[in-house]
């Protein structure tokens, strides 16, 4: 007896321990409490998005609360937000007319446009209607089929251009007199066709979809378009082993140049001219297909302007194209030895007074300019030490030129941006947002109003309309709803700034605390990583601190870091340069941003480091494993770009250069392979066809042969992001992954997704 008492009394101190060890059922429900899919449907109006009307009196919007949705709008002139129609009749009349039974509140209207002052268009139950809400008539629509995509009619109407056996041909709409605009095309060698990047092909010789893609005149007499030459273009391969009736997997593939390949597809561009019956060639080298070539006609259609860039992106031109021998007049050159990255230098074209604003760093800064293509005059508009984001409007006639830009004023956050306007001339600089707070900016097509969300990550949104003159609010449209988030105690992030690595510049990110944080605790860290140098982390809004993994993963029982070193965007050149050819060295002030948080913080435990990302995240956890293996002990990369050298060639050949050389291999996933101590699991699609799932397979191989212990989870439907089931399945994957490896609790699998509405 006891004997048999011992052995009850250790088996319940076992399991006891067993459960103790695990993590508790209520921490996994406080994280999916803290999921996006759940506060997407608690959280009301972070975000309001304006449909404006086609004839600028106003514009519509959907109102969300916990009730449901409604239909909003606002005129120009009342400057008062009113129901575009009564829901509880439109409700009635959709059962009583048409047997389509929906919530007064949940009317689930797709498609919605203002038809008229008094009538809208809508789309419900897959079905089209026309609503008269004044007369409170509901009319189905039949539907009729799309207009051809393979057909474009030219801008007077009168011709049609479309492609046959490869070749251009236009015909005259009102006899059908056709003519034959060039007689070269040929399978691989393809006239007014285009690439479209995701253009899949099943079966080693099957077709790729049909394309059509001509820019024709103003007077339409004449066609710009290129050839799309695929003749010594390779492709990627892509096995589909999901479709449940095939036991056999699908071949799929798609062309897409690799850095430094030679056999890609190129476009070479042409010029017809329908009076002369011409072809002209442009004397251009063949521009490969991840680069592009931009035409812009001038209103007389007596001049064709393009803008491209060289090989390796060092340089950018705009130039003129003689329209009777197809050579090129440079008007505007940018180099730059270190790469013109493609979100710094972007023209705007004005066929009207046929000149280009643009943006350019050349100065240090991302800035504005002014180019007049007859006498090569280019004049700043902007200077200073702040970074314009977007060119939002510019009204040709007033001669104003409205942008976003952060860092301008004094005080504020540098990430947060502004609206401003400014004259041609650069006289007349004005701040039209002055609230200390990001502005999220949507202008009306005149350019007279814009709706301004505005927040910052720990206060969240007000949505306000405000004219474009002195920016004075003219209306309040919304305050943000987050009651679920303060019944939940949830707490925004810590916003921090610390100094880089080189000791001088400041970079800023935020710190992610579970909501019971207790800061005699210690906790492991987890680094939510994207240093891709097009963007930046930092959630500048209010909307991009909760739209986010971050706020769950912390609530697990970690702090979670999102900070922007050097090599990311949103700064000067300088700060984002220093990751040309050291796109791996970008969590260098990670790791330096950590460690100076964990001197300050002594619940931040560096003996427990994790990081997570997805595409060029995904590279960075992995790399984080791999070249710096004593610091990180636990990652997750999912579709990640693991050797640039099998990416995309824009990507790496923008940020890695051109030619491809040896920091390719010295910042490669997987030559350091042989590097690996901690835990990493690889997560793909092997339907991803932005990045490939080989370089995901080739790091496996390599880790084999190194003989070093991974985790590998493949879905074998998924493209570059997950969806649906596969989304779920890894974000609870990802949870248990670092709840076993760096919380060292008992992860519960058998947890199921709670729906919080």
């Amino acid at each position: 007896m006891r004997i048999l008492i011992f052995f009850i009394c250790l088996s319940q101190i076992n399991l006891s321990a067993q459960q103790s060890d695990s993590l508790s059922v209520s921490r996994y429900e406080m994280a999916d409490k803290l999921r996006w899919s759940n506060i997407f449907q608690n959280v009301f109006n972070i975000h309001v998005t304006p449909h404006w009307k086609t004839d600028d009196t106003g514009f519509w919007y959907s109102e969300f609360s916990i009730e449901g949705t409604k239909y909003k709008h606002l005129n120009f002139g009342e400057m008062k937000v009113v129901d575009i129609f009564d829901h509880e009749t439109l409700k009635t009349k959709l059962k009583e007319e048409f047997d389509i039974e929906t919530d007064t509140n949940k009317l689930g209207l797709n498609d919605l446009r203002f038809l008229s002052i008094n009538t809208i268009g809508f789309n419900v139950s897959g079905k089209k209607f026309n609503y008269d809400i004044l007369k409170n008539t509901l009319t189905e629509k039949v539907v009729t089929e799309s207009s051809n995509a393979l057909e474009a009619a030219s801008p007077d109407g009168k011709w049609i251009a479309y492609v046959e056996d490869h070749n251009l041909f236009v015909r005259q709409r009102d006899t059908d007199t056709l003519l034959q605009l060039s007689t070269a095309g040929e399978k691989g060698f393809e006239y007014a066709s285009h690439y479209g990047w995701f253009d899949k092909i099943e079966g080693e010789h099957g077709e790729r979809p049909k394309r059509l893609n001509v820019n024709w005149s103003p007077d339409s007499k004449k066609i710009y378009c290129n050839i799309v030459d695929l003749r010594n273009a390779s492709k990627m391969y892509m096995l589909d082993n999901s479709i449940d009736s095939l036991y056999r997997p699908k071949l799929l593939s798609y062309y897409r140049g690799s850095p430094g390949d030679t056999n890609i597809v190129y476009f070479r561009p042409v010029v017809f001219d329908l009076d002369r019956a011409s072809e002209t060639k442009i004397n251009i080298e063949p521009v490969p297909h991840f680069m592009g070539i931009y035409p812009n006609w001038d209103e007389q259609s007596s001049e064709l302007f393009l803008t491209h860039w060289e090989r390796g992106f060092r340089k950018a031109s705009i130039s003129k194209v003689n329209l009777l021998n197809g050579e090129l007049q440079e008007i505007y050159v940018e180099d730059s030895e270190i790469g013109i990255e493609y979100t710094a230098f972007v023209p705007y074209y004005s066929d009207v007074n046929d000149y280009y604003i643009f943006t350019s760093e050349k100065s240090g800064w991302k800035q504005l300019y002014k180019l007049d293509p007859k006498t090569k005059e280019v004049t700043s508009i902007t200077s200073g030490s702040y970074f314009i984001d977007e060119v939002e409007h510019i009204d040709e006639g007033k001669k104003i030129i409205y942008f976003t830009a952060s860092g301008k004023e004094k005080d504020r956050h540098p990430y947060h941006m502004h609206l401003y306007r400014v004259n041609f001339d650069g006289s007349n600089l004005k701040l039209l947002t002055p609230e200390n707070a990001h502005h999220d900016i949507s202008m009306s097509k005149d350019g007279s109003y814009f709706l301004d969300n505005y927040s910052t990550h720990d206060q969240a949104t007000t949505t306000v309309l405000r004219d474009t003159d002195q920016g004075k609010v003219s209306a309040t449209i919304s305050e943000a709803d987050i009651s679920y988030l303060d019944n939940l105690n949830w707490r925004a992030p810590q916003a921090f700034s610390v100094k880089a690595g080189d000791g001088v510049t400041d970079i800023y990110g935020v710190l992610y605390l579970p909501t019971d944080f207790d800061s005699t605790k210690s906790y492991p860290i987890l680094d939510a990583s994207y240093t891709g140098p097009h963007t930046s982390r930092y959630p500048k809004s209010f909307y991009s601190t909760i739209r986010s993994n971050s706020p769950a993963m912390a609530e697990l029982g970690f702090v979670l870091i999102r900070v922007d070193g050097r090599g990311s965007n949103n700064r000067s050149r300088e700060f984002r340069c220093y990751s040309y050819k050291n796109l791996g060295g970008g969590l260098d002030d990670h790791i330096v941003a950590m460690k100076t948080l964990a001197k300050k913080h002594s619940w931040i435990d560096l003996e427990r480091v994790g990081i997570f990302g997805h595409s060029a995240g995904g590279y960075d956890a992995g790399r984080a494993l791999l070249a710096y293996p004593d610091f990180y002990k636990v990652g997750v990369a999912s579709s990640a770009d693991h050797d640039h050298r099998m990416e995309k060639a824009w990507w790496p050949e923008m940020y890695m250069g051109w030619p491809v050389d040896e920091t390719y291999d010295k910042q490669s996933n997987i030559t350091n392979a042989k590097n690996l101590k901690g835990k990493l699991l690889l997560v793909h699609g092997a339907l991803d066809d932005n990045v490939n799932i080989s370089a995901t397979l080739k790091l496996s191989e390599a880790l084999v042969k190194a003989n070093k212990e991974f985790d590998l989870l493949i879905f074998p439907s998924q493209r570059h992001g997950y969806r649906g089931k596969y989304a779920e399945y890894f974000a609870k994957k990802r949870w248990n992954y670092f709840i076993e490896h760096l919380l060292h609790k008992t992860p519960r699998w058998d947890y199921e997704w709670q729906d919080s509405k």
